[in-house]
């Protein structure tokens, strides 16, 4: 084939996959916005008692948005509308570039290895760069400002470090970002109109929801904290919907006293006025339910998946920790004991990703997944020994940072 005929298919393929890209955020965004609209012939139970909204509103997200024509919007934030709203909630996001690559001598950065034979036998293994691109997870607190960089998002961090991420991947920057303006109201951004948001400490705020915060129960312990379930939802105001005997029903969370797993596919709701309702048929309440987290302030945070629940028990929690309670992250350091009994000692990046106390180690344990900052960690014995600065020792599965491609 001629090149003149290979760079035109070859440009043809690229206009095609940023076609799906666009057509996949968009796809996304239409899929996320008809899934979480309770179904047309639902209704929302009017509850007698709630759970009083806390006082002190600080632990909300507040920041200053700046779009792409110059305007500012500053205001309570809330991200892809109705998900992350608090300062100890994580922002996601993909790294496709490592930076620490580069300080490792090429013999020994990890390869993939692919055998290649016929009828069991292996003639020869064929061997590729491991892809060292890394997810990024950091909770909003540790974070100073958000930037919109054309193929690209740059995350600044409290600490001075920047972290650039792929804007094409999957983030929480996609969703877009509602701000609650003093000025403009309640105003809703696509992240294409989005230049800049900055952080900032949140002020005295005049009306706020109620956040979620309880037990849950498990086969594998308790777990107490602030609550997002199904992975997004956090606040009083959001609602759990689902079918009963009659018809689909949404329920506030400020008005519900607990959650107890009935099935694979259902649950029973309390209500803090004693009523309880069997709710079925949705993801909410049944085996599509992709789990909660639990910002347990003895591990950072777990995600409890449904095979997991047995229970969750709300309770009051407060305002939640504040901006100015998340310092900024400092270089790992440590001794490393290797097999053969050398101790090296100086700056550690584990996995060649974490580097900083505020990064975190990610390990599963019977359907539960822990997400623990480095600065709460005292020691690591493989397989997947884990000794906090508390005492508790975890025992966690070898898989996630722990597992073979680490």
């Amino acid at each position: 084939m001629k090149k003149a005929t290979i760079a035109g298919v070859a440009f043809a393929v690229v206009l095609t996959l940023l076609a799906l890209a666009v057509g996949y955020r968009a796809l996304r965004q239409t899929v996320r916005s008809a899934a979480e609209t309770s179904p047309a012939s639902s209704t929302t139970l009017e509850a007698a008692e709630t759970h009083p909204a806390a006082e002190d509103h600080r632990g909300f997200l507040y920041g200053r948005i700046t779009t792409v024509d110059g305007a500012t919007h500053e205001g309570r934030l809330r991200f892809g509308g109705d998900e992350e709203a608090s300062w100890g909630d994580y922002f996601n996001g993909f790294r496709d570039e490592n930076p620490w690559a580069a300080q490792v001598p090429p013999e020994r950065l990890p390869k993939d290895r692919h055998p290649v034979g016929l009828f069991g036998v292996t003639f020869f293994t064929r061997e590729s760069e491991l892809d060292l691109g890394r997810p990024f997870m950091m909770r909003f607190g540790e974070i100073a400002r958000i930037e919109a960089r054309g193929r690209d998002i740059r995350v600044t961090l409290k600490s001075g470090s920047v972290v650039e991420l792929d804007r094409f991947a999957a983030d929480d920057f996609a969703d877009g970002v509602r701000v609650w303006d003093g000025a403009g109201g309640v105003l809703d951004f696509d992240e294409r109109r989005i230049r800049t948001i900055e952080f900032l400490p949140t002020p005295a705020l005049g009306d706020a929801p109620y956040r979620l915060h309880g037990t849950v129960s498990t086969p594998q312990g308790d777990f107490t904290g602030f609550i997002q379930w199904n992975r997004e939802r956090g606040l009083g105001s959001d609602t759990l919907t689902g079918r009963t005997a009659e018809s689909w029903l949404s329920v506030r969370f400020d008005a519900i006293r607990s959650i107890a797993r009935r099935s694979t596919d259902g649950s029973r709701v309390t209500l803090l006025d004693g009523r309880e309702i069997v709710l079925t048929d949705s993801r909410d309440v049944g085996e599509g339910n992709r789990g909660m987290y639990v910002d347990d302030p003895r591990y950072g945070r777990v995600l409890i998946s449904w095979d997991a629940f047995e229970r969750l028990e709300l309770s009051p929690g407060g305002g939640g920790p504040v901006y100015d309670d998340f310092p900024p992250g400092h270089p790992l350091t440590g001794t490393v004991t290797t097999r053969a009994g050398s101790r090296l000692t100086g700056r550690l990046v584990f996995d060649l990703d974490e580097s900083e106390t505020t990064a975190t180690l990610d390990a599963p344990y019977q359907d539960v997944d822990y997400t623990i900052p480095f600065g709460l960690i005292a020691s690591i014995v493989p397989p997947g020994r884990v000794t906090l600065h508390g005492g508790e020792v975890l025992e966690l599965e070898p898989a996630g940072d722990f597992g073979e491609l680490n």
